[in-house]
């Protein structure tokens, strides 16, 4: 993608269900779970940047120890920072003259050598970038089957009426954030847990401390799970420790959020993505299970792991956007649909150049459109053999042998022309010397193109914004003077905003939008936005389950091809010489591209979750009154 769409968060979670000293016996190191944690973490980075932290859990210390620590970090390298602050510790006692081999004495004295821990990369889609919102969160208690200590991917839509519920349950949370609201909604019923199993075992005659233990061993997590998600709206995969050793992973009943795990009898290994578990254990890709939809993954204290039933699964609507852009390119599906979404523009491309292979030079806009690209070369190879065939047909035995060289002897021509050069810093305070940053951000490869003759088609994953396109995709382009430019995106228009993860909660910040209500303006039908207005004001204080998404109301006056058009005209930048078209995927497409990925909201308005009709209609509120920032 050319615009900087922030990402999404992800999460690692590494359980040992060997004793501590045997990954020093077996890998010749006591730090076995924390690199597998340290990779993991590593090859998630692309999921967020703001920052990173990390848990610890120890299951077998005596009292008076510190059985868990965490570790949280908003640096510029939040993940370099986080582990120097881990590595610390033991690089003082090696240097102090301590065998680190002693696993017994390291177990008892480092802060991070445990057996559970839980890592997290964040970015900040509620709330600020201060340290108290950076994952791991943790609600501690001195009962150890009361602390808490949370990390996830989620945003939930109605978070009004969970902080209300909390407020009526006598509660008086410290922030209006989504993040202290599952944490303490979650804590709620850990302890109402507690309570229970207090009361069941005191009634038995159990003494105090043998309570504890049973309810360590006992404790229903399910029923926790159940009890704290039942009105949670949103995407999630949120997971957990509780600190006497038990731990969870769950996913919401959509499958909106990704999370993925493995097992072997030495360790548990849950990750947001696929490959990046197959990479960092080495395992194949069927190793690799998916957490479904409504269920969580148990390990409990003991070690004993089993998925369970959280919340009823609905039709499945994992995110379409996250196999088009966020995931890792390295997943065997993601590669696949990314080409076929590539090879389904073929068509269109070549009659919109009219098959003139010779003057139209194919490229991309680095990096994540290049695995779309490599499709869309499949897909114009395809359609090219088919065209000489018929060409050849069509001339039967009349073609001479020069044709037949030239017909046979056709290729498309493909180079790389777009080089992202730089990475610039915004520190640059004023716009007009920031604006000037962000037009060098790409270069271009001289010399391929044949000025005022070529077409040159340029392929990107995805139009959001179009202000990186404005400003500097265009601009350079141009530079290079072909006849007429066509920007592709492998992904449909962009038109309503996300409300599960991902930063696209802005309406009028999208060039669909814009687009449309700038043919409204060209008819002179101002009223429709009004109107559209008043029928999202009039239901904005209604339950969520009975709102209409009545933005899609703006959109249904045009054809997809109209708002293309609208798009192109919008984003030329003055004083490109060449003619600009923008042409974008279809829903169609996508959904042959990505069968078990039908979460498209972000294209068509069907959000999977009451709340999401709620947010657009509010987002559009926000918009026509001028308020700035989200609709949730």
């Amino acid at each position: 993608m050319s615009e900087a769409i922030k990402h999404e968060c992800g999460i690692a979670l590494i359980r040992l269900r060997k004793p501590f000293s045997y990954y020093q016996k077996k890998y010749k190191t006591w730090r076995y779970g924390l690199n597998k944690l340290y990779l993991l973490m590593e090859k998630q980075h692309n999921r967020g940047q703001d920052g990173a932290g990390v848990a610890c859990l120890k299951l077998n210390l005596a009292p008076g120890h510190e059985y868990l620590n965490r570790y949280r970090s908003k640096e510029q390298n939040p993940i370099k920072d986080v582990f120097d602050n881990i590595n610390r510790s033991p690089e003082e006692a090696e240097k102090n003259g301590q065998d680190l081999c002693d696993t017994k004495w390291v177990y008892e004295n480092i802060p991070f050598a445990g057996e559970l821990y839980l890592g997290h990369l964040r970015y900040g889609t509620f709330g600020n970038n201060s340290l108290d919102y950076v994952h791991p969160v943790m609600r501690q208690n001195n009962w150890k089957s009361r602390t808490l200590v949370l990390a996830g991917n989620f945003n939930l839509t109605n978070m009004d009426e969970l902080f209300q519920k909390l407020i009526d349950l006598g509660q008086t949370p410290k922030k209006y954030a989504d993040t202290v609201t599952i944490l303490e909604k979650v804590g709620h019923f850990l302890d109402r847990e507690n309570q229970y199993l207090f009361r069941k075992y005191k009634e038995e005659g159990y003494n105090d401390r043998e309570i504890s233990s049973l309810i360590e061993k006992n404790m229903d997590i399910k029923r926790v799970l159940e009890n704290s998600s039942k009105d949670w709206d949103g995407g999630y995969t949120i997971a957990g420790l509780v600190g006497h050793g038990d731990s969870f992973v769950m996913r919401d009943p959509w499958g909106i959020r990704p999370a993925h795990y493995y097992i072997d009898d030495e360790i548990v290994v849950v990750a947001s993505e696929r490959p990046v578990i197959q990479t960092v254990m080495d395992v194949r890709e069927e190793d690799v299970k998916e957490i479904n939809p409504g269920d969580a993954l148990i390990i409990k204290k003991d070690g004993e792991v089993f998925t369970q039933r959280v919340r009823q699964p609905q039709e499945r609507k994992s995110c379409s956007f996250e196999r088009i852009y966020f995931s890792r390119g390295s997943d065997k599906d993601i590669y696949r649909e990314r080409k076929e979404l590539g090879r389904l523009l073929a068509p269109i491309l070549l009659k919109n150049t009219d098959y003139d292979i010779k003057n139209t030079v194919y490229s991309f806009i680095p990096n994540t459109a290049e695995t779309a690209f490599y499709g869309l070369m499949q897909g114009v190879r395809e359609n090219l053999a088919a065209w000489k065939k018929q060409q050849i047909r069509d001339r039967g035995k009349e073609i001479t042998e020069e044709e037949l060289e030239e017909i046979v002897a056709l290729e498309p021509r493909t180079e790389k022309i777009a080089i992202k050069d730089v990475k610039l810093r915004t520190f640059i305070s004023d716009d007009a010397s920031r604006d000037d940053m962000v037009a060098h951000v790409y270069d271009v490869t001289y010399g391929v193109v044949k000025e005022d003759k070529d077409t040159l088609v340029i392929i990107d994953d995805s139009i959001v914004r179009g202000t990186t396109l404005k400003e500097s995709i265009l601009k350079i382009l141009g530079r290079l003077r072909p006849k007429k430019i066509i920007v592709v995106s492998s992904a449909p228009q962009i038109r309503y905003p996300d409300c599960y993860g991902i930063d696209m909660a802005v309406l009028d910040k999208f060039i669909a939008f814009q687009s449309a209500i700038a043919l409204i303006k060209d008819r002179g039908e101002e009223q429709i936005i009004t109107d559209v207005y008043n029928k999202c004001k009039a239901q904005q204080h209604l339950p969520k389950e009975e709102i209409v998404n009545y933005v899609k109301e703006i959109y249904s006056l045009f054809t997809p091809e109209e708002i293309s058009a609208k798009s192109a005209e919008l984003l030329k930048p003055k004083g490109c010489p060449s003619e600009v078209e923008i042409v974008y995927q279809s829903i169609e497409n996508l959904h042959r591209a990505c069968p078990n990925d039908k979460g498209d909201w972000y294209f068509t308005g069907d959000y999977p979750t009451p709340g999401g009709n709620k947010v657009v209609n509010n987002a559009f509120i926000n918009y026509y009154e001028g308020k700035k920032g989200r609709a949730y």
